[in-house]
């Protein structure tokens, strides 16, 4: 099979290149997916670029989103059949068989069911950004109906996400943006009102419009930090899923109004959360309540490229194209 790999951490034109590999068999609990359309996350460069400090044993396949049809299973899966279109997550998660390959063997909990009605491009923009949507919103849609959320970022792959997530569970969604552009993005996703972080008046439009959030998903907690502060009621939640360097929090007014902030990276989500989180995603996709982000399509041969992009973090969802489409 024609695969992308890096056998050690780097700029992405140095380490990654398109190589012949043997196709994969998958082990008990495994399954096999032939690969139609595998996602970009800025995990998936970061981890190449070598932020994450690790080499890889031999090479590596990159990416863990993606979607495609299961190929083949192993002994002891239940509930996958050959011929099952599904969505991937977390492929390369102590994984060698990332997606960004014709073929990815993954553990069968990593393979979920893709609805008819939605794309390649959807199911290979979920995975990370819509898991860690729907574990920042609570994992419990029941719980977030009549709520307001606060979506930070509403244009970007977890906002995007979160925005929709929390419409189908009945919230009501206050989104910032840096521009109208991404204010487009954020309105098509069905937030009730968006803003741009900038204004000056941020904090009052929102408490005008909204009163109270009662949580707040945050991919800034250090630039938004006075914001948040400014309309989170008493108790709320923020839910903080990007890393930034070291930064002051208000402990007094935090105490005082019992509030509740939370740091999210998937990787280190507990099972049964990571299940709730899988099963808010795919019943809001049955209802055919996810969409796909603008994508922003490249071939296999073109990963050095779509790398490069990704690391610019345009608006949109940088793909890779792998197999028919």
């Amino acid at each position: 099979m024609r695969a992308a790999v890096y056998r050690r951490p780097g700029p992405a034109a140095e380490v990654l290149e398109v190589v012949e590999l043997e196709v994969p068999e998958p082990g008990p609990g495994q399954v096999r997916v032939r690969i139609a359309t595998s996602g970009v996350n800025p995990t998936d460069w970061k981890t190449r670029a070598g932020f994450a400090g690790r080499t890889p044993d031999w090479f590596q396949v990159p990416h863990h989103d993606g979607a495609g049809v299961v190929d083949a299973v192993g002994d002891g899966v239940t509930g996958l059949q050959v011929g099952q279109r599904v969505w991937l997550y977390l492929a390369a998660f102590h994984n060698r068989y990332g997606t960004a390959a014709e073929f990815a063997v993954v553990p069968a909990e990593r393979a979920v069911p893709l609805p008819d009605g939605a794309s390649d491009d959807l199911g290979a923009c979920l995975g990370v950004p819509a898991l860690t949507a729907a574990h920042c919103l609570g994992g419990n849609p029941a719980a977030l109906a009549g709520r307001t959320v606060l979506v930070a970022g509403g244009a970007g792959a977890v906002g995007h996400f979160a925005i929709e997530l929390a419409k189908h569970a009945g919230a009501r969604v206050v989104a910032t943006v840096s521009s109208d552009e991404k204010r487009a993005l954020a309105e098509k996703a069905g937030a009730d009102f968006v803003v741009r972080y900038t204004d000056a008046d941020a904090a009052r439009r929102i408490r005008d419009f909204a009163g109270p959030v009662d949580r707040v998903v945050e991919v800034a907690l250090g630039a938004n930090l006075d914001l948040d502060v400014a309309v989170l009621g008493a108790p709320g939640t923020i839910a903080v899923y990007a890393a930034e360097g070291e930064l002051s929090l208000p402990v007094g007014e935090f105490m005082k109004a019992n509030t509740t902030l939370e740091f999210v990276l998937l990787y280190g989500v507990s099972p049964e959360r990571l299940a709730a989180a899988i099963r808010w995603t795919s019943e809001a996709l049955a209802h055919g309540a996810l969409s796909a982000l603008p994508v922003l399509p490249h071939g296999l041969d073109e990963v050095v490229r779509a790398h490069e992009v990704a690391e610019q973090a345009p608006t949109g969802k940088v793909v890779l194209r792998v197999g028919e489409h």
